[in-house]
């Protein structure tokens, strides 16, 4: 091959090359937690570290390969006011990740169950948030006072991971299953975190940083009484319906015998219409947990309909419409309802 030739053979390997190179672009993703990069070749790896100094490592975390692209999700949360420096196939990029305004913007918006009279075996609190919150702080920021402000020792399941919801805002807060369910060890060593008669206190400090790492606005306060544990299923014979009437956009309301459970009354319940089909629409939880309203995305037509309800539904001491929390007077936990795992509640919407 004469001289000529191999100097185009070079310059055409080094323009692909820098076409390659041209072609990997390096982005943050909107959520700001991990990296993407595009145009990448086989075998390319995604890198990233700490700005401003060669020898530290790169940071640890997860490399996923998504639709020809690459993205890395960093292990720990990413710092404002920290610069990273991002490399691949060659290809290196500095993000300055932006201090965030510090005002604090989270707040509690609720606790369920809302009523102030729990049973003493309460299973569960829901804390809702306006924001999404900073994982793994419960324990430091939760409080549960009795009368006398003492604190309550350990009431609360000390789980390895909390459980939010997909979106950072509602966490579930178990009481320890074990003291709350009789005829169990801790039960029988410790007894219940809450005691019939006696007035409880339960705390959220201003202290517990949102996802972004600003404090809540303000500290919460739930005060309540526990009142006599409860036994009981919830009795869907005991139900009403309160149908609305044709022509309107009017809100379907169910109400209830009992307060059940904040978080199943938001998904466990669908509403049907003649011929199966289901209807769309918005559902809002009246106050006390008593009460579910749904309200159709269209006017009512008059006709036939059912509201379904998963027999998973509970009440506040975990008793499900299905079957009990724990065996009671020789009646163990089993299934309870006749025509499998629903409940079929019918109405009719009339004419006006």
């Amino acid at each position: 091959m004469s001289i000529s030739l191999r100097l185009s053979a070079l310059a055409l390997s080094l323009c692909a090359s820098v076409s390659a190179l041209a072609e990997i672009s390096i982005s943050l993703s909107a959520d700001g937690r991990s990296f993407v990069a595009t145009g990448t070749q086989a075998g390319d790896e995604l890198r990233v570290r700490v700005a401003g100094d060669s020898d530290l490592p790169a940071m640890a975390g997860e490399l996923e390969a998504i639709d020809g692209r690459l993205r890395f999700t960093s292990r720990f949360p990413i710092s404002p006011g920290v610069t990273y420096l991002a490399s691949v196939g060659g290809i290196e990029r500095e993000f300055v990740i932006p201090e965030l305004d510090p005002t604090p913007v989270a707040r509690v918006v609720g606790v369920y169950p809302s009523a102030d009279q729990l049973p003493e075996n309460l299973l569960k609190f829901y804390l809702h948030f306006s924001a999404p919150m900073a994982v793994g702080e419960a324990s430091a920021h939760v409080r549960l006072l009795g009368s006398g402000g003492e604190r309550v020792p350990l009431p609360f399941l000390d789980l390895a991971e909390e459980l939010w919801d997909p979106d950072g805002k509602r966490l579930t807060l178990f009481f320890d299953p074990g003291r709350v369910k009789r005829g169990l060890k801790p039960h029988e060593e410790e007894g219940r975190a809450l005691l019939e008669g006696r007035d409880y206190e339960l705390q959220i400090d201003a202290a517990w940083r949102d996802a972004q790492g600003r404090q809540m606005v303000g500290d919460y306060s739930k005060r309540f009484r526990a009142v006599a544990a409860d036994y009981t299923q919830p009795d869907a014979t005991k139900w009403v319906v309160e149908a609305p009437e044709a022509g309107t956009r009017d809100p379907l309301c169910l109400k209830f015998s009992e307060p059940l459970d904040h978080s199943l009354l938001e998904r466990v319940l669908l509403v049907y219409g003649d011929g199966g089909v289901e209807q769309v629409g918005v559902v809002e939880i009246g106050e006390g947990e008593t009460e579910w309203r749904w309200t159709p995305d269209q006017e009512w037509a008059a006709g036939s309909y059912r509201i379904v309800v998963e027999a998973l539904l509970e009440d506040m001491a975990g008793n499900s419409v299905a079957r009990l929390f724990e065996e009671v007077g020789g009646v163990k936990e089993a299934w309870n309802v006749s025509g499998g795992r629903f409940i079929r509640v019918p109405f009719v919407v009339g004419d006006k």
